[in-house]
């Protein structure tokens, strides 16, 4: 039976785990630093079978030298990247990752914007997101275009509402104080917030979210639904400016916003 663990790790990340500990194995998504995972499966008695990378970012793919010495059999999933340099298969657009043990597939999305070649794993009813979606939030556009940004988290609202969203980054508390700002009378989004505020007093995450929940609440999924009279929409004489257009001006006020 496979176990989700999100192993924390240089200050705000999570490394998740996907653990199988009757087969006695794991994979991990976006090991920035080896030491986290090390340890989870030292404690765990697991050896480590596959690592899938969404992205080149340090933070994601740091610790991958450190996990292939100790484990050098180990499979590493990335997107076709060469500043990703140590890979044992490339993925992109609509291939499967099949990993024998723990028994698991994962179709893979391409999901640019926050890089040029960023990509997500969606099975077993869970969601890599990498830096791509955020709980409350979404990446910042690093390499890639507000259309590809948007192009990819529409696809990813696309999925089954009862996905777990295994985002990268321990960043909910800090986004709902934005999407508040964005949506104060949003019902739904207050419940949210008074749940995070429990889960992070007790030190525990707010992940993985559900991806209904964040349909609901997250302003960046929510481009068709929020009233925007909140938002410097850039031409205030278009009573319904482009959804793109929305967007980015979503994402601009987001990067200057400060609670």
């Amino acid at each position: 039976m496979l176990s989700l663990h999100p192993l924390p790790a240089l200050g705000d990340n999570y490394i998740w785990m996907l653990a199988d500990a009757d087969a006695g194995t794991a994979l991990v998504v976006d090991p920035g630093d080896a030491a986290p995972v090390l340890a989870a499966l030292a404690a765990d008695g697991l050896g480590l079978a596959a690592i899938l990378l969404t992205h080149h970012h340090p933070d994601h793919v740091g610790g991958v030298p450190a996990l292939v010495e100790r484990f050098p059999a180990v499979e590493i999933w990335a997107p076709r990247d060469d500043r990703i340099p140590v890979a044992s298969r490339r993925v992109g657009e609509g291939d499967t990752v099949v990993i024998a043990s723990p028994s698991s597939s994962f179709e893979v999305l391409e999901v640019h914007g926050h890089t040029r070649s960023h990509v997500a794993y969606h099975g077993e009813g869970l969601l890599f997101c990498g830096d791509t979606l955020f709980s409350l939030g979404c990446g910042r556009l690093f390499e890639g275009t507000p259309a590809e940004m948007l192009a990819s988290l529409d696809r990813l609202a696309a999925l089954p509402g009862n996905t777990r969203v295994c985002c990268a980054h321990e960043y909910t508390l800090s986004n709902a104080a934005f999407a508040l700002a964005v949506e104060p009378d949003n019902a739904a989004l207050h419940a949210r917030i008074e749940t995070i505020r429990d889960l992070r007093a007790r030190n525990l995450p707010s992940l993985p979210a559900v991806l209904a929940d964040e349909l609901a609440t997250n302003p960046f999924l929510r481009i068709d639904a929020i009233a925007g009279e909140r938002i410097p929409w850039p031409d205030r004489t278009q009573p319904s400016p482009r959804r793109v257009d929305r967007f980015a001006a979503l994402r601009s006020a987001k990067d200057r916003f400060r609670a």
